[in-house]
């Protein structure tokens, strides 16, 4: 027989608001909220003080023991800043185009090589596939100082040695992608593809329309990392032409400069931070608001 469909009454409203609620007093719930609080001003100090430095004068940076809040403020670092970088035999918007362009095509290949790779292992099955996986979980064991040395001889070998490609190329092999997406994938149900595909959609359709926008929480960790890792890339083990440096070392140049380059030092650290830091804030309320594999099952 049909289950007679019966509305929710009072009691079901209050057992399903309720249900869920830790079992701890107020007290317990003010100390948590305190605690939290805490660790968020700890984790956040660093990054206040950085900030912090750059607006002060000589004097305040010499300061012992230092303020935390500079008291005559001033943007008289960041003009020194680029009055320094004028010096030097590259301009500075060189350098800012090297690193903008290593790492926005750096972390698109890295994004869709190691999405396309993880979309195969992850729903179709064909011989050595579990080989292939384990080979990539076992690549993540390796750091980049390992597999430097590995990957300057590759680029040797393939006479891409002080290009762009030296940078873009390692970039698009990286294993984390692939191990991640993979792992949010396998919880895309099989029987949206399979539909899909009884519907007429070609398998590049299926992959872009339908799964990549519901993995959008992977792919977008997935760039803040790689991001962060290319935006702060020396790369001076493998570019030697100063106008095909980074930016990173460049202001790095700029550091080394001793005493008389403390206040270009300290804006230094603050342009180094800003687009790693931009990037997360605005992908992080992103990925809060698509995670929308979390509801899916087949």
């Amino acid at each position: 027989m049909k289950k007679k469909y019966r509305p929710y009454g009072e009691h079901d409203i209050h057992h399903y608001k309720h249900r869920r609620r830790p079992n701890r007093s107020i007290a317990g719930d003010v100390l948590l909220y305190v605690l939290i609080g805490l660790l968020g001003l700890t984790f956040i100090f660093p990054l206040f003080y950085s900030v912090c430095n750059a607006f002060k004068p000589l004097d305040e940076l010499l300061k012992y023991p230092p303020d935390v809040i500079p008291r005559n403020p001033t943007t008289d670092n960041f003009s020194d800043l680029f009055v320094v970088m004028s010096t030097f035999t590259v301009p500075f918007t060189r350098y800012l185009f090297n690193t903008l362009f290593v790492t926005v095509v750096g972390t698109f290949g890295h994004i869709m090589i190691g999405s396309m790779a993880a979309y195969v292992l992850a729903k179709y099955a064909f011989p050595g596939s579990r080989f292939f996986f384990n080979l990539v979980v076992k690549g993540m064991m390796f750091t980049g100082w390992v597999t430097a040395i590995p990957n300057y001889l590759i680029m040797c070998r393939l006479h891409m040695v002080d290009t762009y490609w030296s940078l873009i190329l390692p970039a698009f092999a990286a294993a984390t992608s692939m191990f991640l997406m993979k792992q949010f994938m396998e919880g895309f149900p099989m029987s949206i593809i399979e539909a899909a595909k009884i519907d007429g959609a070609h398998e590049w359709t299926i992959f872009m329309r339908l799964v990549m926008p519901n993995v959008k929480p992977a792919w977008l960790t997935m760039t803040i990392f790689s991001v962060n890792g290319l935006w702060n890339g020396y790369a001076t083990n493998v570019i030697y032409t100063e106008s095909k440096k980074m930016l990173a070392y460049a202001l790095s140049q700029v550091q080394a400069g001793g005493i008389a380059r403390m206040g270009p030092a300290a804006a230094v650290m603050v342009v180094m931070i800003i687009v790693p830091i931009t990037l997360f804030l605005f992908s992080q309320s992103q990925i809060m608001e698509t995670m929308a594999t979390s509801g899916l099952k087949d």
